[in-house]
């Protein structure tokens, strides 16, 4: 028997006429249709003028673990299912990931619709380097762990995207701001692609200010990534040193650690052995 195939759809973020025909064509004729929230997805066939001709079903986060059998029970039958989201590409900070490690797994095959993402729009739209960049979800909410969470981004050379609750949003920014620094450079995406679009940029200090009065929609930050922190051949010799200790060569850690952070390799190699002299 034929294996079927599963095709993650990605869905717009707002303006439906992002849909593209492929789309379109998939719900139309496949045999399944697993939806993050299916109300949606019949206002979005609706609006694409599209009657799915096949099973429409739900598969939320709460749910995709007990309807994962059944799901790979359809493909294992050949039949084609469509995995849509909300808006946005499936798997990405939605319903998605299971499902196709199960698939993988199966070796069912898997292949994509490719289309809008609010992580790659937003980054576009930010004025931030782009070459780079990191996506780290939704920010946590309790504030241990988003203070740990703060802090690993403190040194973070990429640019960092992630998204954000409307409601704590100026929180966020504020504890953002404290942890690295007003001054280190953002920006707020907000319902993109919808009529109400907005991107305010600015400082960390001065967009946790504009927040504060409040702000609504569907958020995506984007965090500038942290600016090098000069560094002295005397601030890595102890570095070097314990790894040396843990059975590194002298040469080799000094030739690492001087390429990683810049300086002389030369430089630090002579300060290890004065430090060891003295």
């Amino acid at each position: 028997m034929t294996q079927g195939r599963l095709i993650l759809a990605a869905t717009p973020l707002g303006d439906v006429r992002d849909a593209s025909p492929r789309l379109a064509e998939a719900l139309a004729e496949a045999d399944v249709i697993a939806a993050e929230d299916t109300r949606r997805l019949r206002s979005l066939a609706s609006a694409l003028e599209v009657t799915p001709r096949g099973r429409v079903v739900s598969f939320y986060e709460d749910v995709e673990t007990a309807r994962l059998p059944k799901v790979l029970e359809s493909l294992r039958a050949g039949e084609t299912v469509v995995l849509v989201t909300d808006a946005g590409m499936p798997s990405v900070s939605d319903p998605g990931f299971r499902l196709v490690s199960a698939c993988v797994a199966a070796d069912i095959p898997v292949t994509c619709l490719p289309g809008p993402s609010a992580v790659t729009t937003a980054l576009a739209l930010s004025g931030l380097p782009c070459d780079r960049f990191c996506f780290e979800g939704f920010a946590p909410r309790k504030p241990g762990e988003r203070s740990r969470w703060l802090e690993s981004l403190r040194d973070e050379p990429r640019t960092a995207v992630f998204f954000e609750s409307p409601h704590r949003l100026a929180s966020l920014l504020a504890d953002a701001a404290a942890a690295l620094g007003g001054a280190r450079r953002a920006a707020v995406c907000r319902e993109l692609t919808k009529t109400y679009e907005e991107v305010k940029r600015g400082t960390l200090a001065e967009l946790a200010a504009w927040a504060a009065d409040g702000v609504r929609g569907e958020i995506t930050v984007v965090l500038a990534g942290a600016e090098p922190r000069a560094v002295s051949v005397a601030d890595l010799v102890e570095e070097v040193q314990s790894r040396v200790a843990e059975g590194e060569r002298l040469k080799s850690a000094a030739a690492e650690v001087a390429e990683a952070t810049g300086v002389s390799k030369k430089e630090l190699y002579d300060a290890v052995l004065a430090a060891r002299k003295a």
